[in-house]
């Protein structure tokens, strides 16, 4: 990795750090609370400002580099952190939320893949929103979102560090922009992503996936492979709530990390499972990037995530808890 790329993490991780420490005392962080509920996983009121932090963070890394990623993308990403902003301190519905989120995932998807047909554009725009929504899915028990983060873009990093240095930079900046968040997150956490972090990274996510095989960096499954522990929970959970007709939009409590936290784990012992498969995930996507095997690599993945995620869902890894939900 470049002198530039670790020089622009350094930046972006004392950013969130300090950032954070000032939020922490501020006003801010006594007004924008999460208060436990039904489907929480939490028992006492905790500030949901962390996001805040990793995106100051990112924003002081990219301004040394502000070409690293297309303008589209910073477009797109201001939009979905707005929207969450509002959402974080007042609460904003389904039906406000997903039509933005698509408007600014087409606004990154035109922007990343700048010579595609409108077919891929329309799909990657699909993709984009889905993985926006997806972080915020699976942001709900210490340390998750961050950890994934820290794994996901890191691969992005070391994959794109041969041919497309400024790119790399701009991705490790966000990992530890991420890195910084969880000094407070770690378990017990002090303080919470919030919807502004959650939709922003898996905004950044899908955008920069997309920007990668736009240049030619990676095929399309590496970002999948990177991601794989967030993408195949959400995912499988949300198809088997909507199997089951439920409404998936609605919170609950059957994904897969939640099972495991509430089934005996707690949120320590599932912050360590869930980085191993993280970290397992980015180095068999890095792997197959390099050896060319990304369909074999891929299919690994996915088995393996299918085998955990169905011992979970038949409690074979849990103890049954209360309020969880039982076919």
């Amino acid at each position: 990795m470049s002198i530039a790329a670790l020089a622009a993490a350094a930046v972006a991780f004392a950013t969130a750090l300090c950032v954070l420490a000032a939020l922490m005392h501020s006003a801010v962080a006594r007004r924008v609370l999460d208060h436990p509920g039904a489907r929480s996983m939490h028992s006492v009121p905790t500030p949901r400002i962390g996001g805040l932090g990793v995106l100051a963070g990112l924003a002081a890394a990219l301004a040394i580099g502000p070409g690293a990623l297309p303008p589209s993308v910073y477009v797109a990403l201001t939009g979905v952190a707005a929207i969450s902003v509002v959402d974080d301190v007042r609460g904003l519905g389904a039906g406000v939320r997903l039509p933005l989120h698509l408007l600014a995932a087409a606004i990154a998807a035109a922007g990343t893949l700048p010579e595609a047909g409108w077919p891929l554009v329309a799909a990657t725009t699909v993709l984009l929103a889905w993985g926006t929504n997806l972080f915020n899915f699976m942001d709900g028990s210490d340390a998750l979102a961050g950890s994934m983060a820290v794994a996901g873009f890191a691969t992005y990093a070391a994959a794109a560090a041969p041919t497309d240095p400024t790119l790399a930079a701009a991705c490790l900046a966000v990992a530890a922009a991420a890195a910084g968040f969880l000094r407070y997150n770690l378990p017990p956490a002090r303080l919470f992503m919030g919807d502004v972090g959650s939709t922003s990274l898996g905004l950044l996510a899908g955008a920069i996936g997309a920007l990668g095989v736009g240049r030619g960096l990676w095929s399309p499954l590496l970002p999948a492979m990177a991601f794989m522990p967030f993408v195949f929970d959400a995912t499988a959970t949300l198809a088997d709530r909507a199997l089951r007709r439920r409404r998936v939009w609605e919170a609950h409590r059957e994904h897969a990390y939640q099972r495991l936290n509430l089934g005996g784990l707690g949120h320590r012992r599932t912050a360590s499972v869930y980085a191993a498969l993280m970290v397992c995930s980015g180095a068999v996507a890095l792997l197959a990037h390099a050896t060319h095997l990304e369909w074999a690599a891929l299919g690994a993945l996915t088995v393996l995530h299918a085998v955990l995620w169905l011992s979970v869902r038949l409690g074979r890894l849990t103890k049954p808890h209360a309020g969880s939900e039982r076919v």
